[in-house]
């Protein structure tokens, strides 16, 4: 019999992790001293353990581990490495988006010698139903009269039919940012059951959708540079525009604007 420590040195693991392996069932000792429950192991258990390390080298949990010691059929384990294997390439897939997000962001400090005020996330954002009125909003400076109107109308209808909100006010806008005559935008608001459209307001529901996103906080006069700085994101990132933009108006109270915090977010694809 080899004592627990002799033994955890011997196959180069901890004893903690032992009595852990022990614990779980996933290795016993060979004999538990009755009177100080002292733990010993022989020789012939460093082949099960040694199974069970090369196991979790591959990236098995140890749940998975002990049903593969349980006495898989050959055709089992080939179909649970094969779902491993897939499951390490998403991960190095994933690592390698990483890389590329650190060096991009490198470069971008390198150019600008400073740190952005915005920082961009890849997100993915749920599907969600709206009722919402599309405005063409002359010049830029009428943009807040034209939405409150159509959010107005929008609200008014959801009323009418017994539904509610369901998050912040929203607005899609169908050009690029620095369009500033005949915006064309959705004034939306998610709502939580379906409805129907009447007149000009139509419920619909926006797609789950990746985007590049960013929060500004204050006022709008000062939105160039949070757009600026996703679409500088999004091209160093190696990923293109897929869609109409949004900003949604998660703080928003026309007395205080100072307070005020917009998301800004870009449905994307990689280029």
């Amino acid at each position: 019999m080899i004592k627990i420590g002799d033994f955890a040195r011997l196959a180069q693991v901890s004893v903690v992790t032992l009595r852990h392996y022990d614990e779980i069932g996933l290795l016993k000792p060979a004999a538990v001293d009755p009177a100080s429950g002292y733990r010993s192991y022989s020789v012939a258990q460093l082949p099960r353990l040694n199974r069970i390390l090369a196991l979790k080298d591959l990236g098995f949990s140890l749940e998975q581990i002990d049903l593969i010691l349980s006495g898989l059929s050959l055709d089992q384990l080939r179909a649970l490495l094969r779902l491993r294997h897939a499951e390490a390439e998403r991960e190095v897939a994933q690592e390698q988006a990483r890389l590329a997000r650190i060096a991009a962001r490198l470069r971008q400090i390198e150019s600008e010698d400073m740190m952005s005020d915005y920082d961009v996330v890849l997100k993915t954002v749920p599907p969600t139903l709206v009722a919402a009125q599309r405005v063409t909003i002359p010049t830029n400076d009428q943009v807040p009269d034209y939405l409150d109107r159509a959010y107005a109308a929008a609200f008014g209808h959801i009323n009418r039919h017994g539904a509610r909100a369901a998050g912040p006010c929203l607005a899609i806008w169908h050009q690029a940012a620095e369009v500033h005559a005949n915006e064309v935008a959705d004034a939306a608001i998610p709502i939580d059951r379906p409805i129907p459209s009447a007149g000009q307001v139509t419920t619909y529901e926006l797609p789950q959708q990746q985007v590049a996103a960013a929060v500004h906080h204050g006022a709008f006069t000062s939105f160039v540079a949070v757009h600026s700085a996703i679409l500088s994101w999004i091209e160093a990132n190696g990923y293109r525009i897929a869609g109409p933009y949004r900003e949604i108006y998660i703080n928003h109270s026309p007395a205080n604007m100072a307070e005020a915090a917009t998301e800004i977010q870009y449905p994307v694809e990689r280029g």
